[in-house]
């Protein structure tokens, strides 16, 4: 289990323009094994080689199972998503046009993601009684202060 850290925390950037990426699946027809299982099985292949090369940017994640997956990621900025995403040698393109060809717009399983751009300035993280999580696990995790100590 994490450590619970006891009292307010926030997250700090420190200067970063981090770019959160929301990224998932959704079993549409479960029947459909093979399908969704091709799509299932890409993403920890994808995670596991962005951890071993922390260059690439990806800061921090957290994956949520069900029905409809969702993983949640913090990357250095936009440039090093795309990047990742246009990148012949990481494992993301050779998944995309398998999925393409062999499931396309049958129905069987659903992709989505979206991206969000954040400015200097422009988050407001606020954890309390939790361990390090989102913005604050893949950037700086500090005690907040002034407004944030409070409940307004």
């Amino acid at each position: 289990m994490s450590q619970v850290f006891p009292g307010r925390y926030t997250a700090d950037p420190q200067g970063a323009e981090p770019v959160v990426f929301l990224i998932g699946m959704r079993f549409n027809k479960p029947w459909k094994i093979s399908n969704w299982w091709l799509v299932f099985n890409a993403m920890p292949k994808m995670i596991n080689y962005l951890a071993r090369n922390p260059e690439v940017g990806l800061l921090g994640h957290h994956l949520w199972l069900g029905r409809t997956t969702i993983l949640v990621s913090y990357w250095r900025s936009n440039d090093h998503l795309h990047a990742f995403a246009t990148d012949r040698d990481a494992p993301h393109l050779a998944p995309w046009r398998e999925y393409m060809r062999k499931i396309g717009d049958d129905g069987s399983v659903g992709i989505w993601h979206e991206t969000y751009l954040i400015g200097p300035g422009e988050t407001t993280s606020i954890y309390g009684n939790m361990p390090r999580f989102g913005l604050a696990a893949a950037t700086t995790h500090v005690p907040a202060g002034g407004r944030r100590t409070r409940v307004v």
